[in-house]
C-alpha cells in the first residue's frame, strides 16, 4: 500500500486497541451486539479528539468506552427487567487461546458475567477496568468520573461482592478438556449414568430462550434432574442433531444444530473435576456471535 494511502493516526490506533474496547465493553454489558454498538460510539468520539492532546491513547481510548458502556447500561437495566424468562449473557465463540489464559478466561465465562450482573453499573465498571484490566486507580477513576480515594472503596466493595458469589476455583485446561470429553459422550448417546458420573450433585442449569423459543423459566438443581433433562429431554431428536464442540467465553461448550442451523448453545463450567454449571442459549437474537471467533484479550 503507497504512503497515501495507509490510515489516518487516529484511525491506526483505534484499530490496534480494537480487541481490547470491545473485551471492555462487553465484560461490562454482557452483550457482543451492545458491545459494538459502544465501539461504533467510541469512534465517533475518538475521530473528533484532537491526537496533539492525548498523552496516552490507549487510556484515552478505554475511557471513552468505559463511559459509553455506563450509559448503555442505565439503559439495559431497564431493558432487562423486562426480559421474558432467564437472562443469560451472548455467548461468544472464541479462539483457542483465551482458554490458555486461565484469568482473562474466568473474566469472561458466563458464570462471571453473571455474577458481575449483580453489581451496579459503576462498581462492574471499577471491578473490570481495576481487576481484569490492571488499570492504575487514577486511570480508573479518570474512566468513571470519580476520585481515585471513591475508586478504591468502590473496588474493595465489589471485590467482596465478587469473591464471595464467584466460583469457587479455577481448573487447569487439560483436566477441564477430559471432563467436557466425558460430559459429550453421555449427551450425544444418551448415557444417563456417565452424565450422573460427571455432574456434580448441586449442579445447576439455567436457559434463555427470550421469550422466543421454549426454555427453562427456572433454574434446574441436582444431578438427577439434570441428567434426566440432558437424555430424555433430548431422546427425540437426538437423531437429528449434530453436537459441535467448540470453546465460547474461553470455556469449553456444545453448539447443538438442528438441519444446520443453531438451536441451542450450551456453556459448561467445571470445578473440582465435575460439571457444576450448564448456561444453555437459546433465544436466537444471541447466535449471532457463534459462527466465527471473536478475539478477545487484555
Amino acid at each position: 500500500m503507497s504512503e497515501d494511502r495507509r490510515p489516518d493516526p487516529a484511525t491506526e490506533a483505534f484499530v490496534a486497541h480494537r480487541n481490547l474496547l470491545f473485551t471492555v465493553a462487553y465484560e461490562m454489558l454482557g452483550s457482543a451486539a451492545d458491545a459494538e454498538d459502544v465501539l461504533q460510539e467510541t469512534w465517533m468520539r475518538w475521530a473528533d479528539v484532537d491526537l496533539d492532546t492525548v498523552r496516552d491513547q490507549r487510556a484515552y481510548l478505554v475511557r471513552i468506552t468505559t463511559r459509553q458502556a455506563l450509559n448503555l447500561m442505565r439503559t439495559l437495566g431497564r431493558r432487562k427487567e423486562s426480559y421474558v424468562g432467564t437472562w443469560l449473557p451472548e455467548p461468544l465463540l472464541t479462539t483457542p487461546d483465551v482458554a490458555d489464559d486461565v484469568e482473562l478466561a474466568d473474566s469472561v465465562s458466563m458464570a462471571m458475567l453473571l455474577v458481575l450482573e449483580t453489581l451496579k453499573p459503576t462498581e462492574r465498571a471499577v471491578f473490570v477496568l481495576r481487576e481484569v484490566f490492571d488499570l492504575g486507580y487514577d486511570e480508573v477513576a479518570d474512566a468513571v468520573g470519580k476520585s481515585a480515594a471513591a475508586v478504591r472503596q468502590i473496588a474493595h466493595r465489589a471485590q467482596a461482592h465478587v469473591a464471595a458469589r464467584r466460583p469457587r476455583e479455577i481448573v487447569s485446561p487439560a483436566e477441564t478438556r477430559a471432563v467436557f470429553g466425558a460430559f459429550q459422550r453421555a449427551v450425544e448417546t444418551g448415557d444417563l449414568q456417565g452424565l450422573l458420573d460427571v455432574l456434580a450433585p448441586d449442579v445447576v442449569v439455567l436457559a434463555d430462550g427470550g421469550g422466543v423459543k421454549k426454555a427453562m423459566p427456572r433454574p434446574v438443581v441436582g444431578a438427577g434432574k439434570v441428567a434426566r433433562l440432558a437424555t430424555i429431554g433430548l431422546e427425540s431428536v437426538r437423531l437429528q442433531a449434530t453436537f459441535e464442540p467448540v470453546e465460547v467465553n474461553g470455556n469449553p461448550a456444545l453448539i447443538i444444530r438442528f438441519d444446520g442451523g443453531i438451536d441451542t448453545v450450551v456453556s459448561v463450567r467445571i470445578e473440582g473435576g465435575l460439571v457444576t454449571g450448564l448456561y444453555a442459549v437459546r433465544n436466537p437474537g444471541k447466535m449471532t456471535h457463534v459462527d466465527s471467533a471473536i478475539v478477545v484479550t487484555r
